[in-house]
């Protein structure tokens, strides 16, 4: 724990937790998209549900999908911006066993037709968790570069994975691997100390194997 667990980061409230942790997973969602997203389906669960009206959960987390950052005032106005930009949501009640209190259940869709589905809680002072991608459990807290690659659960996949890093003078600064099933799909989650070079990722995407990479980049993009 550091001081800004303590004091909460700088944002548009009233709530670190249901407001600046919502904008934030909103925010992440859209990163892992990896362009700006036209359709979503919100499910809130536990306290989200029970009080985020109140504290401004659902526009924190349409301003995020919007890729706006959690101190920027235009936060409570991102209803109206979503319309102009061509976002289309909606929010339903959802019930996820054992989950954190502030979790949301986001399924988007990108401009080119790219979906993702993403599990994510909000744990305080900000801060959010992934956890899972597509259906699958990848827990990380999107503040470094992570590298979240599916594929099906063979031999050699983890090592192509860690070899492509390796040729690219990449850190690893966490790994974790979780699958569905043994010989299902398996999902690799790498959490990198420097940013992932774009042509790294598309040969990986091309391995035999692979069906799917996802990447969260530390690099700021345009709202």
């Amino acid at each position: 724990m550091n001081i800004f667990d303590i004091v909460g980061p700088i944002m548009v409230g009233p709530s670190s937790s249901h407001t600046a942790g919502a904008v934030r997973i909103g925010y992440i969602t859209r990163r892992l998209l990896g362009e700006p997203v036209i359709r979503a389906e919100i499910g809130l669960c536990g306290s989200f549900l029970a009080t985020g009206k109140g504290h401004g959960t659902d526009k924190a987390l349409v301003a995020g999908l919007l890729g706006l950052a959690v101190d920027d005032m235009r936060i409570p106005e991102s209803f109206e911006m979503a319309k102009k930009q061509g976002l289309s949501f909606r929010f339903t009640a959802e019930e996820i066993p054992e989950a954190h209190p502030n979790t949301a259940h986001l399924k988007v869709e990108g401009a080119s037709g790219q979906k993702l589905d993403i599990v994510a809680a909000s744990v305080g002072g900000g801060r959010m968790k992934v956890c899972s991608i597509d259906g699958i459990t990848a827990e990380f807290y999107g503040e470094c570069p992570t590298l979240v690659v599916q594929d099906r659960d063979e031999p050699g996949q983890v090592a192509d994975m860690t070899t492509m890093l390796a040729q690219a003078n990449i850190n690893i600064a966490t790994m974790q691997l979780y699958r569905d099933v043994r010989g299902g799909v398996a999902v690799t989650v790498i959490e990198c100390d420097q940013e992932v070079p774009r042509e790294s990722l598309h040969w990986l995407a091309e391995r035999d194997g692979i069906l799917k990479v996802t990447y969260l980049s530390m690099e700021e993009a345009p709202v």
